[in-house]
C-alpha cells in the first residue's frame, strides 16, 4: 500500500465505517439506482448469463456493487479490493448476508498490490476517485485497473466531479438532503465542511474523461448524474498500455 492510499484509507476508520451505509445514501441521491444501473450496464456490455471475473476497486462499505450485480448475474465472481480494513470487513459482512461469500474474494490493500498478471473481464470504481488527493494518485489507480483488464473490457466509474466550493448552489442543495433527514443547521454545516475539506474531486466532467483517456480507457458513456456525482461506462483501450 502506498502512502497516498494509506492516507485516504485512514479517513475510513472503524467509526466512519459504522455509519457509512446510512450516510452514503443521504449524501448521494439515487445511491441504489446508480448501483442498479451500473450492474445493468455491465450485464449489457458483457452479455447476460455468462461467467465473468469482476474487479471491484474500493469495495469497502456496503458492497452494493457486488450485491446488486451478483443478484443479476449468478455466474459472475468478484474480487473485492480495499485498503481500509474496517471498510472491507463491513463490505464482506454485507456480502455474507447476501449469500455471495463463495463468489467473492476479499483482498485487503490496493489494486496496485494485485499480481501484475491478474486479469479481469470488467471492473468497477465507485465512490473512490474523489478521495484520492491530486491527479497523480488518481491516474496511478486508473492505470493499475487498466493494466489488469482485458482489452475492450468495460469499466464502471462513478465519482464526484466538481470542486465543491466552486458550485455553491449544488452544495446548498446537498445540504438540503441532510435537512430532509432532520439534521439541524449546525450538523449540516459540519457535514458540508467535512466534505469540502476531506476530498479532492476532479474539477469537471472533462477532467474525469482526460484522466481516463490518459490511463488507457475510451468510449465514455455517461449513464447517471446526481448533483456533484456522475457515472460512466468506458472500455479499456485495445492498444498496448504505457
Amino acid at each position: 500500500m502506498n502512502a497516498t492510499s494509506s492516507g485516504s484509507a485512514a479517513k475510513f476508520d472503524a467509526s466512519r465505517a459504522g455509519e457509512y451505509a446510512q450516510q452514503c445514501r443521504i449524501a448521494l441521491a439515487g445511491y441504489d439506482a446508480c448501483h442498479e444501473l451500473a450492474a445493468c450496464m455491465l450485464a449489457a456490455a458483457l452479455g447476460s448469463g455468462g461467467r465473468a471475473e469482476i474487479l471491484v476497486a474500493g469495495a469497502g462499505g456496503t458492497a452494493q456493487e457486488i450485491i446488486t450485480a451478483g443478484a443479476l448475474e449468478p455466474l459472475w465472481r468478484f474480487t473485492a479490493v480495499d485498503p481500509s480494513p474496517p471498510m472491507l470487513e463491513l463490505a464482506m459482512r454485507a456480502v455474507r448476508d447476501a449469500g455471495l461469500e463463495a463468489r467473492t474474494e476479499a483482498v485487503p490493500g490496493t489494486v496496485q498490490s494485485l499480481p501484475p498478471q491478474a486479469r479481469f473481464d470488467a471492473a468497477t470504481l465507485i465512490g473512490v476517485l474523489h478521495h484520492l488527493p491530486g491527479d497523480s494518485a488518481k491516474l496511478e489507480l486508473l492505470r493499475a485497473i487498466a493494466a489488469r483488464l482485458e482489452p475492450g473490457a468495460p469499466l464502471i466509474l462513478a465519482c464526484n466531479h466538481y470542486a465543491y466550493a466552486a458550485q455553491p448552489l449544488l452544495l446548498a442543495a446537498w445540504g438540503g438532503r441532510w435537512r430532509m433527514q432532520g439534521a439541524p443547521a449546525d450538523v449540516v454545516a459540519a457535514k458540508l465542511g467535512r466534505i469540502v475539506e476531506g476530498a479532492d474531486p476532479p474539477h469537471s466532467e472533462q477532467a474525469v474523461l482526460d484522466l481516463l483517456a490518459e490511463a488507457g480507457f475510451e468510449q465514455p458513456l455517461r449513464f447517471f448524474s446526481s448533483l456533484f456525482w456522475g457515472a460512466w461506462m468506458l472500455r479499456r483501450s485495445g492498444d498496448k498500455l504505457f
